[in-house]
């Protein structure tokens, strides 16, 4: 087997966990059930700028280490302002991959590093409690509707 085959293979498909959207900088995130992802992102959603940072997301498995590394017993999502939790299949094995996502199609693009705020929002140490943990970062290749329960699953390389 080959490194292609390999980087090809999960061993299931993940899963969406949580929606948030970003109504205007520094508000609030409001959880949804369910949105629209336009090619500028998240309709709804304040940072919608298109292009290969249109939507975040984050792996549900790694909330808990954050919580852990910033000495916090749980964490919600909301409090790390990224835009889809998903679980059961690693991001980082998608990047410059095509995933179906609900009934959208995005390009995993790169890494989203922690901001500063972090560091108020889950307290002394936030910002390096998030490194490496931060999430991803994709651009819309087709446009859909999402919902938590929705399949993510990785359908391909990149569109270019």
């Amino acid at each position: 087997m080959d490194l292609k085959d390999l980087l090809s293979r999960h061993a299931r498909e993940g899963r969406i966990e949580w929606i948030g959207l970003r109504p205007a900088r520094l508000a609030p995130v409001d959880e949804v059930r369910a949105a629209e992802l336009h090619e500028d992102g998240l309709a709804g959603d304040h940072h919608g700028s298109g292009g290969k940072r249109a939507v975040t997301l984050i792996q549900a498995e790694h909330l808990p280490l954050i919580a852990g590394f910033a000495g916090l017993a749980s964490l919600a999502p909301a409090r790390l302002r990224r835009n889809i939790v998903v679980s059961g299949i690693n991001l980082a094995a998608l990047r410059h991959r095509i995933v179906a996502l609900g009934g959208a199609r995005i390009e995993i693009s790169g890494p989203c590093a922690p901001c500063s705020r972090m560091e108020t929002e889950l307290g002394f140490g936030g910002y390096n409690a998030m490194r490496g943990h931060g999430g991803w970062y994709a651009r819309v290749v087709s446009a859909g509707g999402i919902a938590i329960g929705d399949a993510v699953t990785a359908l391909g390389a990149r569109s270019d």
